[in-house]
């Protein structure tokens, strides 16, 4: 996005998924140490990321990161915790 100071709307490509990680790894990492991965959940500001990145692109980048988690650290962060925070209803 533009206000978070990347730049990545002046570029003459959107980032890759890579080089989101490269920019965004170390936050992502810190707080799932910090909380763990039955805390932490990922989201995006679409459509207004839009500017930055594609969804796809954005996504992508969630997936990388997560890669050397276990099949269950990664369904929690990417299911189940809003699932448990949202209360939704399992389908």
């Amino acid at each position: 996005m533009v206000v978070n100071g990347y730049g990545w709307h002046e570029r003459d490509r959107p980032p890759t998924s890579d080089e989101l990680l490269e920019a965004n790894g170390d936050w992502y990492r810190h707080i799932i140490e910090a909380f763990g991965p039955r805390r932490c959940m990922f989201e995006s500001n679409f459509p207004v990321d839009k500017l930055s990145c594609s969804y796809t692109v954005l996504w992508n980048q969630f997936k990388k990161l997560t890669r050397g988690f276990s099949a269950d650290e990664r369904a929690a962060m990417f299911h189940d915790t809003a699932l448990r925070v949202y209360r939704l209803p399992r389908v």
